[in-house]
């Protein structure tokens, strides 16, 4: 019989489990069939709703998970997952304003990472979670009751994400449905979509892809026939083509009411009552008899200023709070300010209606006086004040290497944002006392604003390298100062001379209305253009728009009423360009074009590419190296792969990082490029020259100077440094370098040192500082001046062959943007092909310079072609030539063996040939 486990004996035989090695027996269980019942599972109810728009297949689920808030929603598209819940405080509401709370979150497991943190956690909110939230915000605040100030938390996360839909649209779409499945008084539901524009045709949610070709990004939301809220990021669109594209959003985003409408009927609660916080008739026209003729006086008096305007208004609140405070009761009293403050909107509302005046004394589309200054700060990189009204805000620019990015850390979009623009809003600009507390929301939506409104005209990265932050701080504010943010960044961006294609200003246009109360409908209402702060809180609309002359860059639209017909959001576009224009005026006085490289205070960026190896040198062991540099030097250096990035304050730090670091790994050698090298050892055929970070080159003897040299070591010794330049290499692999290519034939030198070498700047490719050592520059120019000038004669070897040589080099050097590096096999392939061409000289022709007579016959091998003649390799090292005779032989080719005899010398003791005829070696 087999034997088992005591561990996996059934309980049912007879036996416990094991525990300490101790076997307990059992209670004998009835060998029946029959189980205890199981106890009954309940699984809750889930419901669904499936509808499509375009290709795309949407889906609404509710009662699966979060089944204890007052409303859950999860919206799904393809693999990408959203879910929404909305609760509602229980007491009774405490305060006279809506404690709406919306909150979006994107955590790393919907993508399947892990946090990059060091805690592996998700910490504070980021700023995209911030703009993401206020989009769902905007269009859902406008429709909870009035009077309804119950605090309220809106919680949307992306539960998973395949990267290739924005989520922030859907989160909005369920955060609706979840609010109308919820008990909380709402008047929606509303409907989100996204449009983007390739190549002129419109594109109902695009996808990430299609959102990076796109010169449109429009958010859209609306209810069954009203706007609630726009969105736009543009690259210049015309008025007349976004109002195409919003009149195509409206029905498009309609398609998301239905379904919440249906699944809110399977699955809806019944909506709570809540006590709302309403002023009665009685109590609103007790105050009106008492405030409003002193309120007319302080808006009909233009000469009052903010404060002044603030102060007079607070006066007539305290003065009716004295006069009732004996006639109504506490909780009264708590509304009064509300009450108050509802007759200041009403008187101010009519007079607008009726009369067309503004607070300020104005015109409807009048613009207030506009101030301009760059330049305000000229140490910084870019700065600039830009005030309108008593709106002021001071800009500035700070350019940075591109590893100065900031880095992403979202579920889609760019890993990296290489122009940030961070606004700033401090207590003072309000005359208050305030605490400065981490993000916040207005401060990055209204720095995010401006930011998108500015993208369209910055330069590439490839045309300007550089990371560009700007800091925008609003040192008074009494309206729109995120427009004032565009006006001021803009101009700074030209100071700091940066290469924007033109100036973009901004402005915030608003709307007064006048509704019937029966029906609700718009009965009339005014356009008014630049409005001021009251202006906008006793306003229905914040329609801030962005953009040049031609064309909208960015746009943000915030209402407070349950909003506004399409057709009169589109009238508003007309004064904004036309105030906008008025605008660009004032700002192309101060300043119209970006300034010159001589005119600005910004750093230099050089960026060099190295070998692995190579920046490991630089880098050092545990980056000392690196950290030692910047030390020493005071600027920047960014590895990258395969790059090093310098960001130097001026020209002299930039020449002393780029030496050092020459000193240590080099730069990339190129043809035409000028090193500067140690001489380490000499040969009989010339010398070894150890320069850019270690590397050995060769200088042969027929490239040290245009004179003839007969021995290395009468003109160069070791350890002399020298400045040469790289002209090819051999077939070794040993990189070729040349020292009379710095010098001009027609100012040769007797003899060759370090003091007299006057280098030539060859203009490159790279982005590789030349050695400015050098005063006396001898250009290509030049060299082919000599040419012409400078007619050899029959006896002199540097004739214009050289020169035409030397002009080859150098234009070699603007053409060829780096050296050809060969294969071990192709060297040896090309040694013995050139092995193969040249013959040994007899041992017996050996020449020798002192014995070399007239009328000795040797073989002798021709070196170079001339134009006059050729250039003989006698052997020995001893160059002779030969002269080509009127009707003789002249089809001759390098490394050809002939029979010569020596028939003279020139005046420099160059030996000259002639052909020996009867002896020819063909």
């Amino acid at each position: 019989m087999a034997r088992f486990p005591l561990h996996l004996v059934r309980t049912r035989l007879g036996f416990r489990t094991v525990c300490s090695s101790r076997v307990d027996l059992a209670p004998a269980l009835p060998l029946s069939d029959t189980q205890p019942p199981a106890a009954s599972r309940k699984f809750p109810a889930s419901f669904k709703e499936e509808f499509q728009i375009g290709d795309n297949l949407f889906t609404f689920e509710t009662g699966k998970i979060a089944r204890f808030c007052n409303g859950s929603v999860v919206l799904g598209l393809h693999e990408t997952k959203v879910l929404s819940t909305v609760v509602s405080s229980k007491g009774d509401a405490a305060k006279d304003f809506l404690p709406l709370t919306v909150d979006y979150q994107e955590k790393q497991f919907a993508q399947g990472m892990i946090p990059g943190t060091y805690m592996r956690r998700e910490g504070a909110p980021k700023e995209r979670e911030l703009l993401c939230g206020r989009i769902i915000d905007r269009p859902v605040r406008p429709l909870f009751p009035p009077g309804f100030y119950h605090e309220v938390q809106v919680m949307a996360s992306v539960l998973s994400s395949d990267g290739r839909y924005d989520p922030d649209v859907m989160a909005a779409n369920a955060t609706s449905a979840a609010l109308m499945l919820s008990d909380i008084p709402w008047r929606g539901p509303i409907g989100m979509i996204r449009v983007g524009r390739i190549d002129g045709k419109l594109i109902v949610n695009p996808t990430m892809d299609e959102l990076k070709l796109s010169d449109l990004n429009l958010i859209y939301a609306c209810t069954q026939d009203k706007t609630l809220m726009i969105d736009v990021q543009a690259s210049g669109i015309t008025e007349k083509d976004l109002q195409a594209a919003l009149k195509l959003a409206h029905p498009e985003a309609v398609k998301f009411i239905e379904p919440q409408i249906r699944l809110a009927a399977k699955a809806g609660k019944d909506k709570k009552e809540y006590k709302l916080s309403l002023i009665s008739e009685n109590t609103l026209q007790r105050v009106r008899n008492l405030v409003e003729k002193p309120i007319q006086a302080v808006f009909t008096d233009s000469t009052y200023g903010k404060f002044e305007r603030g102060e007079a208004l607070e006066k007539i609140t305290q003065d009716v709070k004295k006069t009732l405070e004996e006639d109504v009761d506490e909780e009264s009293l708590k509304i009064l300010p509300k009450a108050v403050d509802t007759v200041r909107k009403q008187v101010v509302r009519e007079r607008i209606i009726r009369d067309g005046l503004r607070l300020d004394g104005r015109q409807l589309d009048e613009v207030r006086p506009v101030y301009c200054e760059s330049r305000y700060l000229p140490q910084l990189h870019g700065s600039s004040i830009f005030s309108r009204g008593d709106t002021q805000v001071l800009c500035t620019v700070t350019l940075g290497a591109p590893d100065d990015a900031q880095h992403l850390d979202s579920l889609v979009g760019p890993s990296t944002k290489r122009f940030m623009l961070h606004y700033s809003f401090p207590p003072y600009s309000i005359n208050e006392v305030g605490k400065r507390v981490g993000l916040n929301r207005r401060e990055v939506g209204h720095g995010t604003l401006a930011e998108k409104a500015l993208l369209a005209v910055l330069p590439s990265e490839k045309e300007f390298p550089y990371t560009v932050r700007i800091t925008s701080e609003v040192m008074a504010s009494d309206g729109s100062t995120s427009m004032a943010t565009v006006c001021g960044a803009s101009m700074a961006l030209m100071d700091a001379g940066i290469p924007v294609k033109e100036h973009v200003a901004g402005i915030s246009v608003g709307l007064i209305t006048e509704v019937d109360p029966l029906t609700g409908d718009i009965r009339d209402y005014r356009i008014l253009t630049d409005i001021l702060g009251l202006e906008d809180h006793l306003g229905d609309i914040d329609f801030k728009v962005a953009g040049t002359r031609e064309g909208i860059t960015a746009i943000q639209l915030d209402m407070k009423p349950a909003g506004i017909p399409l057709d009169i959001i589109c009238q508003c576009l007309e004064p904004a360009c036309k105030g906008r224009r008025t605008i660009l005026d004032y700002m192309e006085r101060e300043i119209c074009t970006p300034r010159t490289k001589e005119d600005r205070s910004c750093p230099l960026l050089e960026t060099l590419k190295y070998s692995s190896d190579s920046l490991r040198r630089l880098i050092g062991p545990l980056g000392v190296t690196k950290k030692v540099i910047e030390e020493q030097t005071g600027a920047r250096l960014f590895v990258g792969d395969k790059t090093l990035t310098i960001l130097a304050k001026n020209q002299s730090i930039m020449q002393n990082v780029l030496e050092k670091v020459e000193v240590l790994v080099g730069r990339e050698i190129e043809i035409g490029g000028v090193y500067k090298g140690v001489v380490t050892s000499i040969k009989e055929y010339g010398v070894f020259v150890e320069f850019n970070g270690g590397q050995q080159g060769l200088l042969h003897i027929s490239e040290i100077s245009h004179e003839p040299v007969t021995r290395v070591t009468d003109v160069i010794s070791i350890g002399q440094q020298l400045s040469l330049m790289c002209i090819g290499q051999d077939l070794h692999g040993n990189i070729k370098l040349s020292l009379k290519a710095l010098t001009s034939s027609g100012n040769r030198e007797k003899k060759v040192d370090a003091g007299t070498i006057t280098p030539v700047e060859v203009p490159s490719q790279s982005s590789s500082i030349r050695d400015p050592s050098s005063t006396d520059v001898t250009s290509l120019e030049d060299i082919k001046k000599n040419s012409e000038v400078h007619e050899p004669s029959s006896t002199n070897v540097s004739s214009q062959e050289d020169i035409k040589k030397n002009s080859e080099v150098h234009e070699a050097a603007l053409s060829t943007p780096s050296i050809l590096i060969r294969s071990a096999a192709e060297c040896d392939e090309g040694e013995r092909s050139n092995l193969s061409k040249k013959k040994v000289t007899k041992k017996n022709d050996v020449v020798n310079p002192k014995t070399l007579k007239i009328g000795t016959k040797l073989n002798a091998v021709v070196h170079q072609i001339r134009v006059r003649g050729l250039v003989l390799d006698l052997g020995g090292g001893i160059r002779g030539m030969l002269r080509f005779e009127e009707n003789g032989r002249k089809d001759f080719s390098v490394g050809e063996e002939i029979r010569v005899e020596c028939s003279s010398f020139n005046s420099k003791g160059i030996p000259v040939m002639t052909i020996v005829i009867s002896e020819s070696a063909h």
